[in-house]
């Protein structure tokens, strides 16, 4: 058994305190959002968790029979992530957003570059490179709910008196996550090659930077 789970939080701290650097979180933090601001990182969020499925469904399909272990876990997963792309949709809806123009990548529904960057950069290394890539991604989107997840969805409801129903991805995701980081980290330990190691921590530090990269545009 491993300690990768501890290597990764450590290898990847510098990148995820940048992107938690993002001048939105602690304009939210302060209560300085917009409606605008909230629908636009729900736009960015449905544009990336459409394909968490697709991508661990390609992921599961890459792996060797010795990580049959692995792929077990990215069934469960899949049964876990399936249609929270709709939960966003939803929460659009409820706080008077377009959930059409979202849905069809159009106006300002419109994925920016960094997150078509990022899901494009997954595909490629579950394609080209290594499939266990898609775990960098992982960590960085349910490290990040565990840490700030329900402090944001609080801040967001209070500050812009939202209802419940417009706020579902952001509260069950930091619920749902408590529970998902310690079956991550477990994953994680039982990878103990080094060079796969290193291809999760390459991929979270870009995931990271990307990811920081879209919540940098909201305050634009």
């Amino acid at each position: 058994m491993s300690d990768f789970f501890n290597q990764l939080q450590q290898a990847t701290r510098p990148a995820r305190e940048v992107m938690l650097s993002a001048p939105i979180i602690t304009a939210c933090s302060r209560g300085d959002i917009n409606l605008a601001q909230y629908q636009a990182f729900l736009t960015q969020a449905y544009h990336h968790v459409k394909h968490t499925v697709p991508l661990l469904m390609a992921c599961g399909a890459r792996l060797g029979e010795e990580k049959e272990w692995l792929r077990v876990a990215i069934a469960e997963y899949i049964e876990e992530e399936i249609g929270h792309h709709e939960w966003i949709l939803n929460d659009i809806r409820a706080c008077g957003g377009s959930a059409d123009d979202v849905r069809n990548n159009q106006n300002d529904g419109a994925v920016c570059s960094a997150i078509e960057l990022m899901t494009a950069y997954l595909y490629h290394q579950i394609d080209r490179g290594n499939p266990l890539a898609l775990f960098g991604m992982v960590w960085v989107l349910e490290g990040t709910s565990v840490g700030i997840g329900g402090q944001v969805a609080q801040q967001v409801k209070q500050t812009l008196n939202l209802q419940d129903d417009a706020l579902t991805y952001l509260t069950s995701h930091s619920e749902l996550d408590q529970e998902h980081i310690q079956f991550f980290a477990c994953l994680m330990d039982r990878i103990t090659d080094p060079d796969e190691q290193q291809v999760i921590i390459r991929s979270a530090n870009m995931v990271f930077q990307l990811y920081g990269q879209m919540l940098q545009t909201l305050t634009q």
